[in-house]
C-alpha cells in the first residue's frame, strides 16, 4: 500500500505509466491540433470564417454523440475503445493532411468525423483509472491525470504555433497524427480489461439510460449543475482578461502578455492538483469543491478586477491553484458514486455537459463587457459562488449510506 502513498508510487501500478503516456500523447495531440487546423485554413485558403468552422466542427460533433460513446465504452470495454479513438483519430489526421486541403466540404467532412471519436479518448483515461488504481489511491491519480492535463493545455498551443512556424502547419499535423498513433502503441501495454455493461439491452436503450442516469441520481446531477455554473467563470475570464491587459500594454503586446498569464496560471492549476494528491480528499469532494469555488470567486472579483495589472495576476495565479483541487474532487466524487457498469456512459455525458458553462459564460460576458469591465470580473464570480452553493447541495455520503 505504501508504494502508491506519492505520484511516483503510483506509476509503479500494472498499466499505470502507459496510460498516462498514452493520456499525454493523445491530449498534447488533441490540443496542437485546433490551433495547427486554423493555421492550415488560414494559409491554404485565407479564410478566418472557414478556420472558425472547422474548430466548430472539430468540437461539436463529439460532445453531441458523447452519450453513444458513452456506451461503446462500457460495451466494447474502455481499453479498447480508448485505443480506437487513437487509431481513428491518426487515419483521419492523416486523412486531412493529404487529401482534406484539396477542397473545403471534403475538409469539413474529415474534421467532423475526426470530433466524432473524440469523446472516447476524452472519457476513456478516466474509466479505466477505478479499475486499475486501489480505491485508496484514486485521489492521487485523479491528481497525477489532472496535473498532465494541466500541463498539456499549456504546451499544445505553444508547440503547435513552434512547430507550424518551424516545419509548416501540413508537416504539423503529420507530427499530431505520429503523436496519436504513439498514444495507440502505448495503450497496447495496458491491461484489456473487459466490459462490464450488459449487451443483452439494446444500444439505444442503453444510451438512453445514460442520460437518464446523470440527470436523475442526486450526486451526478448536483455536479454537473455545479461544474458548469463554474465554468461560467472561466467563460467570462476568457473574454475579460485579453481586454483588461489590452487597455494596460495595449493590442500588440497585450497579446503576448496574456498568453504568459493563462500559461502561469495552467501551471500554477498543476501544482494544485499535484497538491491536491497529497491531501485526504476521500470523503470530502464537496466541501473541497465549494471552498475552491469561492475562493475562485473572490480572485476574480475584487482581487483581480480591483487592484490593476497586479492584482490580476495574483488572481489567475488564484484561481489556478484551486482549480487543480476541484477538478480531482469532482472526478474522485463522480467515480466513487458512479456505478461501475455505467462509467463510461455517465463520465462521456458529464464531460459534455460540464463543458457547456464555458461557451455560455463566454457569451453572456460579451454582452456584459461593453457596459463594465470591472461588472464582467463580478459576473465571474458570482457564477462562482452560485456553484458552490449547488456543490453543498449534493448530498452527503452520510445521507447515501442512510
Amino acid at each position: 500500500m505504501e508504494q502508491q502513498n506519492s505520484s511516483g508510487g503510483l506509476l509503479k501500478i500494472p498499466s499505470l505509466l502507459p496510460l498516462m503516456l498514452a493520456a499525454t500523447l493523445s491530449r498534447l495531440a488533441g490540443r496542437m491540433f485546433v490551433l495547427t487546423l486554423v493555421l492550415c485554413a488560414l494559409a491554404q485558403f485565407s479564410s478566418p470564417s472557414l478556420a472558425g468552422w472547422l474548430t466548430f466542427a472539430a468540437i461539436v460533433p463529439g460532445m453531441i454523440v458523447s452519450p453513444v460513446a458513452g456506451v461503446l465504452l462500457d460495451r466494447a470495454g474502455p481499453t479498447i475503445a480508448v485505443r480506437i479513438d487513437m487509431i481513428a483519430s491518426s487515419v483521419f489526421i492523416v486523412a486531412i493532411s493529404f487529401v482534406g486541403w484539396s477542397s473545403p466540404p471534403i475538409l469539413f467532412i474529415l474534421v467532423m468525423l475526426f470530433s466524432l471519436a473524440g469523446p472516447l479518448g476524452a472519457a476513456g483515461t478516466r474509466t479505466l483509472l477505478p479499475r486499475l488504481v486501489p480505491s485508496h489511491a484514486l485521489h492521487r491519480a485523479n491528481a497525477l491525470d489532472t496535473a498532465i492535463y494541466a500541463v498539456v493545455d499549456v504546451v499544445g498551443p505553444a508547440m503547435a504555433g513552434v512547430v507550424a512556424a518551424w516545419v509548416g502547419p501540413e508537416t504539423a499535423m503529420t507530427m499530431i497524427a505520429a503523436a496519436y498513433a504513439g498514444a495507440a502503441m502505448c495503450l497496447s501495454h495496458v491491461e484489456c480489461l473487459p466490459a462490464l455493461a450488459c449487451t443483452q439491452t439494446s444500444f439505444l436503450r442503453q444510451t438512453i439510460e445514460g442520460v437518464q442516469t446523470v440527470a436523475r441520481q442526486p450526486t451526478l446531477r448536483g455536479l454537473a449543475v455545479s461544474y458548469s455554473l463554474y465554468q461560467l467563470t472561466w467563460g467570462a475570464l476568457y473574454v475579460v482578461i485579453p481586454v483588461f491587459v489590452a487597455d494596460y500594454y495595449g493590442t500588440a503586446a497585450g497579446s503576448s502578455v496574456t498568453g504568459l498569464l493563462w500559461a502561469a496560471m495552467g501551471i500554477a492549476g498543476a501544482v494544485g492538483a499535484l497538491f491536491a494528491g497529497q491531501m485526504r480528499i476521500t470523503g470530502r469532494e464537496r466541501h473541497v469543491m465549494a471552498a475552491g469555488m469561492v475562493v475562485t470567486a473572490f480572485a476574480a472579483w475584487p482581487i483581480g478586477a480591483e487592484f490593476g495589472f497586479g492584482g490580476l495576476a495574483i488572481g489567475l495565479m488564484l484561481a489556478g491553484v484551486m482549480s487543480g483541487p476541484i477538478d480531482v474532487a469532482l472526478l474522485t466524487l463522480r467515480q466513487r458514486r458512479t456505478d461501475p457498469q455505467q462509467l463510461g456512459r455517465v463520465l462521456t455525458i458529464s464531460m459534455s455537459v460540464n463543458r457547456a458553462g464555458f461557451p455560455l459564460g463566454s457569451a453572456i460576458a460579451g454582452v456584459v463587457i461593453t457596459g463594465s469591465l470591472s461588472g464582467t470580473f463580478a459576473l465571474a464570480g458570482i457564477a462562482s459562488i452560485v456553484a458552490a452553493m449547488a456543490t453543498i447541495f449534493i448530498p452527503p455520503d452520510t445521507a447515501l449510506a442512510a
